[in-house]
């Protein structure tokens, strides 16, 4: 049976396909239209999915019931009317247009694309598609599932339990009381944009004090045991729709919101530091309650807030499971995927079989991949020199070399990744040993602040002498404090531009000021290229450690075609390209190029 998953219209839109329960497909819309967290309706990626699969979907589910979605919208303009009514008048021509007739612009797109699926457009609710996303691709054949986000319908967080085939949801929290809303408030208050820079809130919190800790428990929720919460929405403004928060706010937390582009200071620190201690707080209890209620020793999670690495590595760490396990497009994006195998393993009655141990997300390496037919192509197009190299290895072993005298690489190789992460396959790779790499690589081909701290990838084999991890983290969701022997006695005190030049451990750039590291280990099994990478690496350096950050500059998404890969590298500080069997180095291009590209800017978002 075949079954094609959408998400759409809200953010990060995404088409999955699955085949008799295997994951045949999926991406994300951004990586073909290029707008970063594209929320138009996934068509390219719906015409790439059904390419790969064996013809026209026997179903097609959408990840959300706009209908229930509606009905909350109403009920809550209704509710804090007349406040919210220029909100609410913006959103219904959009509604009326478009969002409450979904399964018929489904029908029409398809039929477009030359498949023909009337009659058959599903649904499945938004939580239900977060938690078949996070236990159906687990290798566990039993477990506690934990959803959290924003809001989908009227659920923002909910729990239940599946095993084998089945998954029932057994309880949940209900908008406008939301964990994802309450960190974006401080997203938003700390002048990050809402849905997507919320990992620069957590990135930003090691530079803090959690002196706001206690205003937050004490006046923003009333916290319970197991971790449901009440908001007080006298500070919040989200319920009337026009912003997150307002004046009240800003008068508990001693000033306005952050202009986007104005300096960071000391008080977003402590704001974005306390933020996250709450958040792992009520993950942690959440998660303590969940595993009393179905006495499950596994936790599998998904929901944007699942992509907090930090709060997911002390659950790690300090919570009662024995392992968890996190979708890799934890957000809107892998609502698609859940949708699809939650129709697959429900309403058609599919069958499951884990090995308890691998996963069934082929290393999240889903989306296009491209041949040297393609890349030379659009080298000859551009009269760009590049090498041809004889095997993957000589590959992999190029890019070592390069690595390990001090190069920037960035890598198109294979299939790209499903979900936020770069793994491997659309990544910028560098030394992880180098004391300059950070700020070169934010400042200088990253375009982006320069407190951001970069993850390191590392043999999964080796990540043991290095971090003190306790569990493979293959999708770079686990957030890991590194072994006191890497470590290095540094002042804890001094402005963020000292604290961020402090050499603190043997791999200074992927070190936060916490000594904590956002980690990827790579196994032979499910990431064959980045393990022959790091296996040269270590043979030349000792050191089997690489910094790993995703093919990109600020503002775009990552790279997918080999098109957008040549552009990038042309366009800022990468000094050489890998793309298939083709190596390009910066310094072998003609003079006129160098020139001519050297003139470009990206505008920062």
């Amino acid at each position: 049976m075949r079954i094609l998953g959408i998400s759409a219209h809200f953010h990060d839109s995404a088409a999955a396909l699955v085949e008799d329960g295997v994951v045949v497909a999926a991406a994300q819309e951004e990586r073909f239209s290029r707008i970063k967290h594209d929320a138009a309706f996934p068509r390219r990626a719906m015409e790439y999915c059904l390419a790969q699969g064996g013809g026209t979907p026997d179903a097609v589910v959408y990840y959300e019931k706009p209908l229930l979605k509606f009905e909350r919208i109403l009920s809550t303009a209704f509710a804090v009317a007349p406040s919210g009514f220029r909100a609410f008048a913006t959103a219904m021509p959009v509604w009326l247009r478009r969002k409450l007739w979904i399964p018929r612009e489904i029908e029409l797109e398809l039929r477009a694309a030359g498949h023909d699926v009337e009659g058959r457009v599903y649904f499945s609710s938004h939580h239900e598609a977060h938690a078949a996303s996070a236990f159906f691709p687990s290798p566990f054949e039993r477990a506690a599932v934990l959803t959290i986000d924003g809001v989908g319908e009227w659920s923002t967080a909910t729990w239940g339990r599946g095993e084998g085939s089945r998954l029932e949801l057994a309880s949940e929290l209900r908008f406008p009381h939301s964990l994802g809303l309450l960190y974006s408030a401080f997203t938003y208050h700390c002048g990050f944009r809402v849905n997507s820079g919320e990992y620069k809130l957590m990135g930003l919190a090691p530079y803090g004090e959690p002196r706001y800790r206690e205003q937050i428990l004490g006046k923003l929720l009333d916290l319970r045991d197991d971790g449901s919460f009440r908001l007080n929405l006298g500070y919040f403004d989200y319920p009337q729709g026009q912003r997150m928060t307002g004046a009240r706010f800003a008068r508990l937390f001693g000033g306005p919101r952050r202009e986007p582009d104005a300096e960071l200071t000391q008080r977003e620190c402590d704001l974005a530091r306390s933020i996250q201690e709450v958040t792992e707080e009520i993950v942690l209890r959440m998660a303590r309650h969940v595993h009393r209620q179905t006495g499950e020793a596994d936790l599998c999670l998904a929901g944007g807030v699942a992509l907090n690495c930090v709060a997911n590595g002390r659950l790690l760490r300090e919570g009662p499971f024995k392992r968890v396990w996190v979708q890799p497009a934890s957000g809107d994006a892998g609502g698609a995927l859940g949708a699809a195998l939650a129709y697959y393993h429900g309403a058609a009655g599919g069958g499951r079989a884990p090995d308890g141990v691998h996963d069934a997300m082929r290393g999240a390496f889903l989306g296009p991949a491209y041949g040297d037919d393609e890349v030379l192509a659009e080298l000859s197009a551009r009269g760009l020199p590049a090498a041809r190299l004889a095997s993957p290895e000589a590959v992999s072993r190029r890019i070592a070399e390069r690595v390990a005298e001090g190069a920037v690489v960035g890598v198109l190789q294979g299939r790209a990744e499903y979900g936020p992460r770069a793994l491997g396959a659309r990544s910028i790779l560098a030394d992880a040993r180098s004391r300059r790499m950070q700020s070169l690589l934010n400042l200088r081909i990253k375009f982006r602040e320069s407190f951001r701290p970069f993850a390191p990838v590392v043999l999964a084999e080796r990540a043991g002498e290095y971090f003190d991890l306790g569990a493979p983290s293959p999708y770079m969701l686990f957030t890991a404090p590194l072994v006191a022997s890497r470590r290095r006695q540094v002042s804890p005190s001094g402005s963020m531009a000292e604290r961020l030049r402090a050499v603190r451990s043997d791999i200074p750039a992927v070190t936060h000021v916490d000594f904590s590291a956002r980690v990827q280990t790579v196994d032979e099994r499910d990431n064959p290229f980045m393990h022959r990478v790091l296996t040269e690496f270590d043979r030349l350096t000792g050191c089997p450690v690489m910094i790993n950050t995703s093919f990109n500059v600020r503002g775009e998404p990552p790279v997918c075609h080999p098109r957008e890969a040549i552009e990038g590298f042309l366009a800022t500080g990468l000094d050489a390209l890998s793309m298939g069997s083709y190596f390009l180095e910066k310094a072998a291009l003609p003079p006129r190029v160098q020139q001519a590209e050297a003139t470009r800017a990206f505008v920062p978002d």
